[in-house]
């Protein structure tokens, strides 16, 4: 049998106040006349962070909407301006939370990849690496900052760009970023953290690699959404090491269930991903008795609202597109349900699950 031959992110810079060592990092890299691009999220514009990103000549800071979920046409777009603009860039830097870092990821590759990003959807489609990209996350827990997919809602499917030259050649984890977060926002990117963890270490892909990775993660979530009352300092450090080693845990396993259909809710009505997981555990005791036990606990614990009855109202066909969607997540099922997972999640099923949401 061949292993997988797993491609990690470059360098790893960890700890307080390790943002400020950004200028000396990227200036190797940068190419005579040519800029770095900071792609932040649009939540930092006028606040005090903008200010400490370290431009230089004609670099460029691009500020990014992310109230929906990545879309190719709108990676498609960055790209496209960045080469009428300046032909090429030095780099793409990602500031903010796993979309605006997905977006880092799909425009550096799409300045060196002819076509639109939608071609890319997939498992290994991408030819030629992208220009240098490095990570900044500033909320804790989609494991972006690791991972070897981008992310991206297209015109057919909700699928990444999965290949060897997506991961970041720099990722920067100062836990200072994260400390504004709103509550609500930090519990739902928290929980994809923890919910990976579940997916991952319940899975029939779960080898040493993997668990050993999930286990640290999961005790760390719990750390912080189930022993520590009221947010502090530690909870910061705790939960951004929680999404690096979550990030690595599924690397070398695969997501499930909570995933897969979340997928499908992402596509038809751009629930965000964090939330749109914890929307799908609220229903799953049949597939992960423990976890949904102990994830119910922590939204209570932290007083959070999980929306319901977000599929009220929906047509035969919308079901038929999230449908659709999810059932092509084909790794993810095969992970949680075994090779047989097609006889165990039917449509009928799968629209049962639906109708709950």
């Amino acid at each position: 049998m061949a292993f997988r031959n797993f491609k990690m992110v470059g360098y790893v810079v960890y700890g307080r106040g390790s943002f400020n060592q950004l200028d000396e990092i990227i200036s190797p890299h940068r190419k005579e006349s040519r800029p770095m691009i900071f792609l932040v999220d649009h939540f930092f514009e006028g606040k005090p962070l903008v200010n400490r990103i370290p431009v230089r000549g004609n670099d460029k800071i691009i500020f990014v909407d992310v109230t929906y979920e990545p879309k190719t046409t709108y990676v498609d777009q960055l790209a496209q301006q960045l080469k009428e603009e300046f032909g090429t860039v030095s780099g793409v830097i990602g500031i903010g939370g796993g979309s605006t870092m997905d977006l880092a990821k799909a425009v550096s590759l799409m300045m060196n990849n002819p076509g639109s990003s939608a071609d890319y959807q997939g498992w290994d489609l991408v030819k030629n690496p992208g220009v240098y990209k490095a990570g900044i996350p500033t909320l804790s827990g989609t494991g972006a900052e690791v991972s070897r997919t981008t992310v991206l809602t297209g015109p057919t499917k909700k699928l990444g760009m999965n290949s060897d030259f997506t991961p970041f050649d720099q990722i920067i984890l100062d836990p200072e970023l994260t400390a504004n977060a709103p509550a609500n926002q930090r519990f739902y990117t928290g929980m994809d953290c923890y919910i990976h963890c579940i997916e991952s270490l319940e899975g029939t892909y779960l080898n040493e690699f993997s668990k050993s990775y999930g286990e640290k993660a999961l005790q760390l979530c719990r750390d912080v959404f189930v022993h520590t009352d009221g947010w502090n300092e530690e909870c910061d450090d705790k939960l951004m090491m929680a999404s690096y080693a979550g990030g690595m845990s599924i690397a070398y396993s695969q997501v499930g269930v909570a995933h897969a259909v979340s997928y499908g809710l992402s596509y038809l009505l751009g629930t965000k991903h964090g939330i749109g997981n914890c929307i799908v555990m609220n229903h799953l005791e049949e597939y992960y008795p423990a976890g949904v036990k102990e994830f119910k606990y922590m939204v209570e614990k932290n007083k959070i609202e999980i929306p319901v009855g977000i599929c009220k109202g929906l047509s035969d066909d919308d079901f038929e597109k999230m449908i659709n969607v999810s059932m092509g997540m084909k790794p993810l099922w095969e992970n949680a349900l075994g090779k047989d997972w097609e006889k165990i999640m039917t449509r009928e099923k799968l629209r049962a699950l639906y109708d709950k949401l």
